[in-house]
């Protein structure tokens, strides 16, 4: 005769199986493979890694998905959503583009730049080719999430953080509302991550480097734009925080 306790062993473990069975046979993961297109400017760029601090958020965004999620990311330093346009950088993505595809779009560091004669872009015209990006993704059957621009570093003599941006982020939040498209802002996320580090510990997230940690950087660096590796890895993770936020299906391919 079984003992009762080897009955309840058993039988936990029929549960156990069911429990697995029925979530597993309900719940269906995504299986298909997609990519992730991200155009853009140094910011989120790719960098290289051998004696370089430097990191672009792009380049640490695809530790956050699982393998059905591939990233291309054709972000380049220095440029606008003119230059970008101008260089014929974007028909290289659309040519790309698949059904179900993902097109992140964060433009305007450099496009706010009017001393950069071949980078500035005046707001009607950023307007016009955010509109294109988007217009242009979804004629491939493929989804645009538009991204505001992330935060400069910038504390005034009392503290107190100010923004650089002007009326930029404030275009990229219309055209997202004219236009219905998933709008992850990267300005106001980056603002609260600042301000809530203050003036000291907000160098952490950007090039503040001492001399003679970088063979390539003999003499130090502060860059108050671009990311260190752990700024980057940090900023990435605030756009992950806008995919769960607007409940898209790709927020079921980041990894648990």
């Amino acid at each position: 005769m079984k003992k009762p306790s080897a009955d309840i062993s058993l039988w936990t473990l029929r549960l156990q199986f069911l429990l697995c069975w029925l979530l597993f046979g309900f719940v269906q993961l995504p299986t298909e493979q997609i990519t992730i297109f991200m155009v853009g400017d140094s910011t989120m760029a790719d960098k290289a890694v051998a004696d370089n601090p430097e990191r672009g958020w792009g380049q640490m965004f695809p530790m956050f998905f699982d393998s059905t999620v591939r990233i291309e990311n054709h972000a380049k330093n220095g440029r606008s959503t003119r230059s970008f346009l101008r260089e014929d950088l974007w028909s290289p993505v659309v040519a790309k583009l698949q059904p179900g595809d993902y097109v992140f779009i964060q433009f305007g560091h450099n496009d706010e730049k009017p001393e950069k004669i071949n980078r500035y872009t005046p707001p009607e015209d950023y307007r016009a080719n955010l509109i294109k990006f988007v217009t242009e993704t979804r004629e491939r059957k493929a989804h645009p999430i538009l991204c505001t621009p992330v935060m400069r570093r910038r504390f005034d003599e009392h503290g107190r953080f100010y923004d650089e941006h002007g009326v930029y982020p404030d275009v990229v939040r219309e055209v997202a509302r004219e236009y219905q498209v998933p709008l992850v802002d990267m300005h106001r996320k980056s603002e609260r991550l600042i301000v809530e580090l203050g003036p000291e510990e907000s160098k952490k997230i950007f090039l503040w480097i001492e001399p003679g940690v970088y063979k390539s950087l003999p003499d130090g660096k502060q860059d108050n734009t671009h990311f260190s590796e752990y700024g980057a890895s940090q900023i990435a993770a605030l756009a992950v925080e806008g995919i769960k936020e607007l409940d898209l299906e790709l927020a079921e391919r980041l990894k648990h």
